[in-house]
């Protein structure tokens, strides 16, 4: 049941602007309860009703602007209107507490411990398949485990250097982890130009809280990078690899490579010889010694993986072997965000750190189990379905929006291929406001936090607010329609 937006102790401005907010089941991130604010969003919610209407479109159109002179587009394929888009923005801030803050950061830091751990145990010793805590099948029917990792040493141990993880808030508040994001996450890009657009063009508002800065993530990135430097190349050639101008993350990969000051390489600007990377420049080659890669393992090497591939380096993983290159992420770290795979990480962090999870998962349903596969067919009307290798909210199914044929359409794939397909339950996941017109409405949002694991853990202050921009929709991938917002963590 849906209750009106609170009328106590607020002002004529601030009770229109709210004049189109409703309370549902979902945990709201502004309001506490009915007729009470958080503290914390009371100064957000004074400074937009104190605005005209006419002012806060010129501040939208300005922060559109901004985007667009910047080039910070994604791409949308398959769509005839054309495929080069604005990535849509919320000019309101998600806030976040110091102290909701550290649970994250700490939950975090623990997982992606308990991952690096994992990765480095299944492509060596074993031990958790032996001792039956994950199922040895569920591994090496994964299409990302890699049997050619088998038994490498990958420098410091760190499998997995740069993660996203996806979050989301239950109708109590509490966070939990959505899914991992292990092999080449992206977003930060959007995350950190959204602070300066914001700072920009609401400096006052921004100054009136103590917000924790993001601004060092590239600098912090390129330590990481370096720290995994091949031993004795102390000043390491670090490079980002690119699949090109057609990849819907360009942007991010020229904005990253540009902010850490390090060439932007494709494929093609690449060469091996005698197991050594090099890239070509106008001098000659030069020796390269950390690469950053935005190119999935399928892609990467055409002599190793795909063959038909003409996006990677030939000759790459017998280099990255032979210990004269260093990759992040390694190969093979897409097995550990497998979907399915993501029902066991609780499991997984007690078995490595003796540790219950900080931060814990969405129950999750495993199709490739008889009962569990059961249980799924007979509720589907009441669950989300997801492929296990697919991302960007394709290849899913949210049961109660969908009709009784793409219902019926999609037990039949999970009949054919249980082992590709989860459920977990439909969650009323939180709601944040969000500038419509001249209002506040609520809408849906995920939260996408950026971990660096090198020689330290490296999680900076906040992550990328993902909303899902249509009224009542649960789907934030830009991709589907959905945008982002700047995420303030407060110092205190």
């Amino acid at each position: 049941m849906e209750n009106a937006a609170p009328e106590a102790s607020l002002n004529p401005s601030e009770l229109e602007a709210l004049s189109g907010y409703v309370l549902n089941e979902a945990y709201d991130e502004m309001f506490e309860a009915e007729n009470e604010l958080h503290p914390h969003y009371m100064p957000l919610l004074e400074h937009f009703a104190a605005l005209p209407t006419e002012e806060i479109q010129r501040r939208k159109q300005s922060a559109d602007l901004s985007f667009l002179n910047q080039g910070i587009t994604f791409s949308v394929y398959g769509r005839e209107e054309g495929t080069e888009r604005i990535f849509p923005y919320d000019m309101l801030p998600r806030i976040i507490t110091a102290a909701e803050w550290t649970k994250v950061e700490e939950g975090l830091t623990q997982r992606i411990t308990a991952l690096n751990l994992f990765l480095k145990d299944i492509y060596n010793e074993g031990r958790i398949l032996q001792d039956g805590v994950v199922p040895r099948e569920l591994v090496y029917s994964c299409p990302q485990f890699r049997r050619q990792m088998q038994g490498l040493q990958v420098p410091r141990n760190v499998y997995v250097a740069i993660c996203g993880t996806d979050l989301i808030r239950l109708e109590n508040g509490d966070f939990v982890v959505l899914e991992d994001n292990l092999r080449v996450p992206s977003g930060v890009s959007y995350m950190l130009t959204n602070r300066r657009v914001m700072k920009r063009i609401f400096p006052q508002l921004f100054r009136s809280y103590n917000v924790r800065p993001i601004e060092h993530y590239t600098q912090a990135l390129l330590g990481t990078l370096r720290s995994l430097a091949p031993e004795g190349r102390p000043e390491p050639n670090i490079v980002l690899l690119s699949p090109g101008v057609f990849n819907s993350a360009y942007f991010e990969h020229a904005y990253l490579a540009r902010q850490m000051g390090i060439e932007l390489v494709e494929g093609r600007d690449m060469v091996v010889h005698d197991n050594v990377c090099y890239m070509r420049t106008t001098s000659g080659l030069r020796r390269v010694d950390v690469v950053y890669r935005r190119v999935d393992d399928d892609f990467i090497d055409p002599l190793s993986f795909r063959p038909d591939s003409i996006l990677g380096v030939a000759g790459l993983f017998n280099a990255y072997r032979a210990g004269n290159v260093t990759l992040a992420n390694a190969f093979g770290t897409g097995v550990a965000d497998d979907k399915a795979l993501y029902a066991f990480v609780p499991d997984i962090i007690r078995y490595y750190l003796k540790q219950d999870p900080i931060l814990n998962n969405v129950e999750t349903f495993l199709c490739m189990r008889d009962k569990d596969r059961q249980h799924v067919l007979a509720n589907l009307d009441k669950l989300v379905v997801k492929a296990v290798g697919e991302s960007g909210g394709y290849g899913m199914l949210i049961g109660p929006h969908a009709t009784p044929e793409q219902r019926e359409a999609f037990a039949e794939k999970i009949k054919a291929n249980p082992r590709n397909y989860i459920a977990q339950p439909t969650i009323s996941f939180s709601r944040a406001p969000c500038l419509v017109g001249d209002r506040l409405e609520p809408r849906h949002v995920d939260l996408r936090p950026y971990v660096l694991y090198g020689d330290k853990v490296t999680i900076v202050p906040g992550g990328l607010t993902r909303v899902a921009l249509t009224k009542g929709s649960l789907v934030v991938n830009s991709s589907q329609g959905g945008g982002s917002k700047d995420t303030w963590v407060l110092s205190q």
